[in-house]
């Protein structure tokens, strides 16, 4: 006794499992134009449940047949589907409901509200953070100042594991024109003149058609 139960029970869960709409595809489109060949196409669902309602896609060639119960969809499925209709197999299939979490679209929450552009509103205790003051080494501008050109001011003394950081005060240069003269001050203060920078000479053209 309890068995049959239970299997009664097990089948009672199934059944309410199925969905309880058809799907028919590819329609002719004579039943979307035609009320009389409509009027049809309804009746071969309604003989199975007087309470079904249709829901016409001419753009997709489809109609959703929806049942008040899933087994009047299950036996309609498995009378009509592959069956002729005006000449033409008809299809038929299970519209699959998917449910994901609650039905209706909710709001984010709140501790997550601050990341939406623009905010809708700051998180309880949020308080905006100060412009952080420029970083300004005084004893380095100062050590610096002090040195001449082509000299150097160990910042940071190197360790095994990490380099030094040293820093190069660059040599002043002499703003005069002509090659000479700089070279001759350059000598004076008994330092390598600068190089001066040669151009690319430009390739000679060579016509590449001749008359």
């Amino acid at each position: 006794m309890q068995q049959s139960e239970n299997s009664a029970g097990e089948a009672a869960v199934e059944l309410a499992d199925l969905p309880n709409a058809l799907i028919a595809c590819k329609v002719q489109e004579d039943v979307f134009n035609d009320d009389q060949l409509k009027g049809r196409f309804e009746a071969l669902f309604l003989a199975f449940d007087a309470g079904t309602t249709f829901q016409f896609f001419k753009s997709f060639r489809r109609v959703r047949i929806n049942f008040t119960e899933a087994l009047a969809a299950a036996e309609a499925r498995d009378k009509l589907h592959k069956s002729d209709f005006n000449g033409k197999e008809m299809r038929l299939y299970f519209a699959q409901s998917v449910h994901i979490g609650s039905p209706s679209l909710q709001p984010p929450k709140p501790e997550k509200q601050f990341l939406i552009s623009p905010p809708a509103s700051p998180p309880v205790g949020w308080q905006q953070t100060p412009d952080a003051q420029p970083l300004i080494n005084y004893d380095l501008l100062s050590a610096v100042s002090k040195l001449g050109p082509g000299e150097k001011y160990e910042l940071h003394t190197g360790t095994p594991t990490t380099p030094s950081v040293i820093v190069h005060v660059c040599e002043g240069g002499d703003s005069s024109e002509g090659e000479g003269d700089a070279g001759d001050a350059a000598a004076e203060a008994g330092k390598r003149p600068r190089p001066k920078i040669i151009q690319t000479r430009r390739p000679d053209y060579t016509p590449t058609v001749t008359e």
